[in-house]
Parts: structure tokens; C-alpha cells; sequence
């Protein structure tokens, strides 16, 4: 990982980051010890199921956690979990059997973090409608997520993740707001989208999202993923599991994030996301590209930030062989320790 002040220069900035791998945190000095949240003693992942209401749409929303919530007990850490273009949030909770593990809810879960997800608009099972739910749907989507984990857990700050269009979802929503938001992880993070050889590849189906709110997804544009950007990243038996998973809800997805991440980019200023910000970039992904991430990073405003580039990592750091790189990042980033202000 790499983290540096707004004075550093792009060229130490891409020496910083490098591209083979992860470097030590460059953490701001503290005088007390974060808490590295762990599990609870003897305690089974519990799993609820919630609704959110966004107007008319119903907004499908669940949640893990070391054992099921107690009145009075000690707050834990919320990570929300933001869900990408052509997934719903089944790819955050993945247990294929014999494969290892891909929970991304299991494995903080057991960290000791509140951990959630929903599907957005037109996914999974929250409602299908005639929008294309595209960025700007998806913050009105997390707003009504935020109400219904306030209600449950009294916490209204959390750690939010997102992959892909997630990322842009997530740091979309931090730029409105900030007080909701601790820390964000932005993973395959698309800014302008210059130099993405995928999204010039996409960018020839513009005038189709752009008269059409939803596109195929079938099981060949599933496994795509697994393999488009380099095969080998990822083990094409998840990809099989998951469309059998995925396709249960149809083989059709929204197309607003395709057209935003086509037509529309930027679609976050960067200067307006004021929190701590890691950004994590697969070696391998075919979307988003260092040039277009440092850019994004250089223009955040909180010195609390941090890029590392994923070796063995493909667009997909959640599904990809080398996961628990990923894991292992957003882990240290989550429970930093506190820094003093100088």
C-alpha cells in the first residue's frame, strides 16, 4: 500500500504504489492504539435479512455478524458493502462448496465488523423498475439503506466498499454525505476512464444504453469476467457457481452505470470525497488503469489516503485466486490506527 501527502509528485506517487505488489502503510504517527476488531468467543456468523423503502422500490438488504445483535451490547464497526454493474450483492456472499472461501461478508464478519450489502435498484431482489438505475439512482438507494441500518444498529458513520460502478456508487454518496461516511475503499475504480481499453471496447453499444434501461447478462457475459481481462486471475468454477446464483433473477441487468461509465464519466469529483480513501487496482484489470486512479487520488483532499496496486489481480479483486491480497488491504486500511493532527 502507499499513501502520501498532496505535495508528492505522480512520478514518486507511481514509484510509491509500484506495480509487483503491496508496500508498507505509510499510517500517520498515533498516541493511542486503534482497536482491531475479533470475533466474538464461541460465537456463529448470524445473518439477517432487511427491506429498504426508496419511494415506490423496495430495496432488498442483508447483513452479517459474530452472533445475532444484543440490546446494550458494545458497537462494532459497519462495513457496507456496494455492489457493481452486472452482480447483485450475491457476489459480496459467495460460499462455493470445496473452492475456499469468497464471503467477503464471512471474512470481516469473523474481524469483528457489522458487515452489509443490498441490492440496488433492478437487481437481485429489490424491485425492478422502468429506471436504468444508474449512479445517481444509486446514492437515492444508499440513502434508504442508511436509514434502515441507523434504525437497526444506532450508528449512522460506517466504512462503506464498492467495486466497479460500486466504487462509484460509494464515492458518489460520500461526496453528498460525509458524515456518513468513516473510511472507503474503492476497488477497480474508474475516474475518467481514459487509457481502459474495456470501457473503449464498451463505449461501441453507447447509443443502446442510451435508448435501452436494461442489457443481457447471461451466463457467457458472467463468465466473461473471470476471464476478459486476463484468464488464470480466477477460477472459472466461482464464475459457474455464481451465474447459476445470479441467473435465478433474470438475464437482464440496468444499463445506467454502463452509460455513465461510457458518456458520463467523471461522475464524482474526487475534491468532494472527504474522507480516508484507499484505492486498490487488480495488476491485471482491463478498466481501471493507474494513470486514471493516481489522477482521481492526487485531487482527494484528506492526507488520509492510500493506493496499492494487487499483484495476480484482475478486475474482480473480490473473486479473484489472490482474494485474501484484498483482503488483507482493506483489513489493515479498516482498522488504522488514529493519527494526531498536526
Amino acid at each position: 500500500m502507499f499513501s502520501a501527502g498532496r505535495g508528492a509528485s505522480r512520478r514518486s506517487i507511481m514509484k510509491g504504489a509500484g506495480f509487483g505488489g503491496l508496500l508498507a502503510a505509510a499510517f500517520g504517527a498515533g498516541r493511542a492504539r486503534a482497536e482491531t476488531p475479533t470475533k466474538s468467543a464461541g460465537a456463529q456468523i448470524w445473518r439477517g435479512e432487511y427491506w429498504a423503502q426508496k419511494g415506490d422500490v423496495k430495496l432488498y438488504m442483508s447483513r452479517k455478524r459474530m452472533g445475532a445483535p444484543q440490546k446494550g451490547e458494545q458497537a462494532r464497526p459497519i462495513l457496507f458493502l456496494v455492489h457493481g454493474s452486472s452482480i447483485s450483492s450475491l457476489a459480496f456472499d459467495l460460499t462455493p462448496p470445496g473452492l475456499g472461501e469468497y464471503s467477503i461478508m464471512n471474512v470481516f464478519a469473523r474481524r469483528g465488523f457489522d458487515v452489509w450489502t443490498m441490492d440496488h435498484e433492478g437487481y437481485g431482489r429489490s424491485t425492478v423498475t422502468s429506471g436504468n438505475s444508474d449512479i445517481a439512482s444509486g446514492v437515492e438507494d444508499l440513502k434508504a439503506a442508511m436509514e434502515v441500518v441507523k434504525r437497526e444498529t444506532g450508528q449512522s458513520r460506517m466504512h462503506f466498499f464498492g467495486e466497479s460502478s460500486g466504487a462509484l456508487r460509494a464515492a458518489a454518496f460520500a461526496s453528498v454525505r460525509p458524515d456518513n461516511v468513516n473510511r472507503l475503499v474503492l476497488c477497480a475504480l474508474t475516474y475518467t476512464g481514459k487509457g481502459s481499453p474495456t470501457l473503449t471496447k464498451r463505449a461501441e453499444q453507447v447509443e443502446y444504453f442510451k435508448t435501452h434501461n436494461r442489457r443481457k447478462r447471461d451466463r457467457e457475459m458472467i463468465m466473461s469476467i473471470f476471464t476478459r481481462d486476463k484468464p488464470g486471475t480466477s477460477d472459472p468454477r466461482v464464475g459457474e457457481y455464481l451465474a447459476n446464483l445470479e441467473l435465478k433473477y433474470g438475464e437482464t441487468v440496468p444499463t445506467g452505470t454502463y452509460l455513465d461509465m461510457t458518456a458520463h464519466l467523471p461522475v464524482v469529483q474526487p475534491e468532494k470525497v472527504l474522507a480516508p480513501v484507499q484505492i486498490l487496482r487488480g495488476e491485471y484489470d482491463g478498466i481501471a488503469t493507474n494513470e486514471d486512479i493516481l489522477d482521481f487520488y492526487g485531487k482527494l483532499p484528506n492526507g488520509d489516503r492510500q493506493v496499492a496496486i494487487l499483484p495476480g489481480l484482475a478486475h474482480s479483486l473480490a473473486l479473484g485466486i489472490n482474494r485474501e491480497q484484498f483482503w488483507h488491504a482493506m483489513h489493515a486500511f479498516l482498522t488504522a490506527p488514529p493519527h494526531v493532527n498536526v
